[in-house]
């Protein structure tokens, strides 16, 4: 007789509550269990040998295991990096066992209880000075309007404010949650552009449309008196995708202004990003990067349930970079904030497909749905219409089940 084995998809509590309840097990145990049936594996960078070693001991106690280098068994290396593997209970045992141990292992309990309460969040607020998003409810549209001459996607199109000012309002009923206005391109080998020319593209649409639209406007700028100007004329969000590095003012004008903000990662400037895409380890990088951003940006004042993230899709990383970020977004969810995912249009969909920019429309789709089921909170199109079917789809997907 067939007893229909089968792999479970457990991805969250939601998930092995639900199966445990189907089963019929005991409601005193539902809870317990959950913790059981939820696997992960957490990795750790430069741990010395010594800690290493206690850390291994420790999981093979609580029945799980741990990956280190070779050379740390014997001492014959001084650090290793070092990969837990264990249940979601195994692993939230584990930091009361380091308490006591010395090697700088209390500090590592401390980083791993933050990340385990950090990877289940099933909500993020943010709240905007009109409304409040519910950003884990549902997956989020934002809506890109570039008022320039030369985005790689659009250059020239709404240079025009009437022709930017009536694509805002396209956007918003498409469907757009959030509508993203910027003045100045960020294409790979583009030029910065001057403050007064930012100011004089940006600022007509911002203006006129704020007041009237009902969809909160972000300003895409790293420039603090242009996204002062725009927070003044009425936009909420300030997409900065310097990560608060260009500008030394932008951060002490966000803490200020308490306005939502979305630090973005990328290595060098527009200019010259896409002259060195070598990195030793992608993934941990970038995290190590938006890591330092936020620690950096919480410590000036700003608010830290304001704080979205961006992986850079694009920006200072290859095609096959960006196709590694999308696969593993799941990972950027231990820095605890919501995810923005920009994959439109870009040239890596370009370089798969061997499409033009205005023959990208599927691809972008494609990758965005990927990023939704990886992790990702809002994604930002420049097609809403199209993105906000997909988007419907994918989440009544996602959620089937809760």
């Amino acid at each position: 007789m067939s007893h229909n084995l089968r792999i479970l998809h457990i991805t969250s509590p939601q998930d092995a509550c639900r199966e445990l309840i189907t089963i019929g097990a005991d409601p005193r145990g539902v809870q317990r269990m959950s913790s059981k049936m939820q696997q992960l594996n957490l990795k750790l960078e430069k741990v010395s040998a010594p800690a290493a070693n206690i850390l291994k001991q420790q999981m093979l106690s609580l029945g799980g295991d741990a990956a280190v280098a070779r050379g740390v068994i014997n001492f014959s290396q001084t650090s290793s990096d070092l990969s837990l593997m264990g249940s979601i209970k195994q692993l939230s045992l584990l930091p009361a066992k380091l308490t006591s141990q010395p090697f700088g292992l209390k500090q590592i309990g401390r980083e791993i209880k933050g990340v385990l309460a950090e990877i289940d969040h099933p909500d993020f607020c943010l709240e905007l000075r009109s409304r409040t998003l519910s950003l884990g409810e549902r997956t989020h549209i934002m809506g890109v309007v570039n008022v320039t001459p030369d985005s790689f996607s659009d250059g020239g199109q709404y240079l025009d404010p009437q022709k930017a000012i009536k694509r805002t309002w396209e956007m918003a009923e498409e469907g757009a949650d959030i509508i993203d206005i910027g003045g100045e391109s960020s294409r790979p080998g583009s030029d910065p552009v001057g403050l007064d020319e930012e100011l004089k593209r940006v600022m007509p649409v911002i203006e006129e449309i704020a007041p009237k639209i009902g969809v909160p406007l972000s300003i895409d700028t790293y420039k603090s008196e242009v996204a002062r100007r725009a927070l003044d004329g009425g936009a909420e969000i300030i997409n900065d995708i310097s990560a608060l590095n260009f500008d030394p003012q932008m951060t002490e004008l966000i803490a200020r202004r308490d306005a939502p903000v979305i630090l973005m990662h990328m290595r060098g400037t527009p200019k010259d990003m896409q002259k060195d895409l070598h990195y030793h380890s992608l993934i941990s990088e970038v995290l190590a990067y938006l890591r330092e951003s936020i620690t950096r940006a919480e410590v000036a004042g700003v608010n830290s349930k304001k704080i979205i993230i961006d992986p850079g899709i694009g920006f200072g990383k290859s095609a096959e970079d960006s196709l590694r970020i999308i696969r593993n977004l799941s990972e950027f969810k231990v820095l605890g904030k919501p995810i923005l995912l920009g994959t439109s249009r870009k040239s890596f969909i370009g370089k798969i497909l061997n499409a033009e920019v205005e023959e990208r429309l599927g691809g972008g789709i494609a990758s965005a749905v990927a990023g939704i089921i990886s992790g990702a909170n809002i994604v930002r199109v420049h097609e809403v219409k199209e993105a906000k079917k997909a988007v419907l789809l994918t989440d009544a997907i996602r959620f089937a089940d809760r």
